[in-house]
This record gives structure tokens, sequence and C-alpha cells, in this order.
């Protein structure tokens, strides 16, 4: 019995001979060719701007300052606005600004905190007031605080700082009928100086810090934990030029010293501690500039010893406000 043959084996014949395209797919072979520029593109804004000078230039309407400019580039995509919040470590930085009643967002605790007064206080406060609370771990706390930071278990989560405005705290002490006691900052950088002067400040019957608005440290969460608290009971104004600000507050009749190693009046004894005064302190390495120098009624120095170079620009700012609060004292 014959086999019969495999399916698709046979070729199939057609009615007649078989022929090809005739050349019609050789376009599709052959691609799109080159992608045409943007401008010879009707639909793309560049060809839309090319059609519209054409039209113009047809209309005798085109001149040499006629230009559509480029293309425009797609707005930018709104980001969600960056957390500028400032978190506030150390129970005796924490347990003041909630008796400010700094608008804290949240309180972190750490798990199994040792409880003392101060907690439970800073516990008690933060529930009258409705302020989150959150209990983390200790590794957590160390991530949401600076490496240098002791948070001692506590963490307050608080806006930016509400700078004041210098003439506005001289008006406020003006007013309430005291002898305006400021002090300025000038070229501080580091935060734990400017904590260091706003602790002292406050301890010495101060009224306020100036600081400047350029080449200046602001009065962040180092700043706040160095203050031990104090940044919530003194105020801190930021000035946009201090050489203006320092001529503004003579006008007022402040006067103005400055503390500079090279000064020409001895601190102690001060002939100008019970007048109105804006202590200006310089950083350490650079001291006041020449402008601020420039402007002062007076330049001071402390006396230290010729084996010392020269002190901390916070310990500096300390000495003169016990000096000045000390003759203001004896002479009341």
């Amino acid at each position: 019995m014959a086999s019969k043959p495999r399916a698709g084996a046979v070729r199939k014949t057609g009615k007649g001979a078989t022929k090809g395209t005739g050349g019609l797919g050789r376009k599709a072979l052959e691609g799109r060719g080159p992608t045409p520029a943007a401008e010879d593109r009707a639909w793309h804004p560049a060809g839309k701007a090319k059609a519209r000078r054409e039209k113009l230039a047809a209309m005798g309407k085109l001149n040499r300052n006629t230009t559509d400019g480029p293309a425009r580039k797609p707005a930018p995509r709104k980001t969600k606005a960056s957390d500028d919040s400032e978190v506030v470590t150390g129970r005796n930085s924490v347990l003041e600004a909630l008796r400010a009643r700094i608008p804290a967002t949240a309180l972190y605790i750490a798990t199994r905190i040792e409880m003392d007064d101060r907690v439970k206080e800073i516990l008690s406060m933060a529930t009258q007031r409705g302020i989150p609370i959150l209990e983390v771990m200790r590794p957590e706390l160390d991530r949401m605080t600076s490496f240098d930071s002791v948070h001692q278990g506590l963490a307050l989560k608080v806006p930016p700082y509400n700078y004041a405005h210098p003439n506005d705290l001289l008006e406020e002490v003006y007013d309430a009928g005291r002898v305006p006691l400021f002090v300025a900052l000038d070229g501080i950088t580091d935060p734990r100086n400017l904590g260091a002067i706003i602790r002292s400040t406050a301890a010495f019957g101060g009224d306020g810090i100036i600081l400047p608005q350029r080449r200046s440290v602001g009065v962040t969460a180092s700043a706040w934990k160095t203050s031990a608290g104090a940044a919530a009971r003194c105020k801190v104004a930021m000035a946009s030029n201090l050489t203006a600000t320092i001529k503004s507050f003579k006008e007022q009749g402040v006067f103005v010293i400055g503390l500079d190693g090279g000064g020409d009046t001895m601190l102690p004894g001060l002939q100008l501690a019970d007048r109105p005064l804006l202590i200006v302190v310089g950083s350490e390495g650079k001291g006041l500039s020449k402008l601020v120098t420039d402007n002062c009624d007076a330049v001071v120095s402390i006396p230290i010893s010729a084996a010392t170079e020269s002190l901390n620009a916070g310990i500096a700012a300390s000495v003169a406000l016990y000096e000045v609060a000390r003759l203001r004292a004896s002479q009341s």
C-alpha cells in the first residue's frame, strides 16, 4: 500500500505563475528616512513659529527685532517644599522651648528613657498643648540630630526661628523704660559661639542679639542646644546690613563699643557702661571688620595673659556683659 505524502511536503500550485510585488514594498523596506528638522514639522512649536514668520514676512510686517525666540521649555515640575524645621535637643532646651510656647510640631522621646522632673513636665506640657508624642529608638534619635549633639533622649521639632527687626527690639526696650544692652555679632559662623552668647546675654540682663544676614550663623538646633534653652527667652534680630543698623542705633542714642584685642580702651571700669549700649563681637580669627570698627564709638580690649593669644568669641562676649552688668549694679 502506497504511503500518503507528508502534509506540507507537496508544492501547491496556483492557477497561474506567481509574481512579486512589483516594487510596491520597496519603500517599507527602505524605512522612513531621516527625521525632519523641528521647524519643518508643521505641528511642532518651532514649525508653527516658522509659519508665523513667513506669514509676517509676506505681509511686510517682519523687522529685524521680530523673533519668536527659542521654543518654550516645559514648566519645571513642582516639588514639595523642603522642611526647614529645626530639631531642639536636650532636656533643658526642650523644656525652655515648651515653656516659651514655641509652636512645636512633634516631640520625640526615646524608649525606656530615664524619667526625672524635667521629662515629666515636658510630657505634661506636650500633652496639654496637643503636641504629638512619638516614641522612637535611640538610634533613630541619633539620626535625627547632629552627631555632636547630646539629645538626652528628647528632641522637639520646631519651625524655623522667627527673627525680629533690630529697630523693633530697640523700641520695645525704650518703651519699657530700660537702658538698652544689645550684642551684635560680626562674622560669627560657629553655632556654639552663638548659643553661648545668647545664654550669656540672657544671664546678664541683655535685651537681645543682632545677627547680620550675610556671613553669619543663624539660630540652628546646635545654637539652641548650647544656649541651654535661653534662645526661648532672649530675642534674636536679623539685620540686612550690620553697618547700617549700627548707624541707626547711634542715631537713636545708643553707644557702640567693639571688642578687639588691640582696642584703645580697657574693659574694666568702662565709662559707657551706664549708657544705652551695643556691644559688637567679631570672629575669633578675623576680628571686627574695618567698616564696623570705623563706626564704633570705642574699641575695647579685655586684658589677658600674654601667654594667651586671644579669647573665644563667646567667652569674650560673656566677660564684657558681666563687666557691664557689674558696673550698672554698682551705679544703681
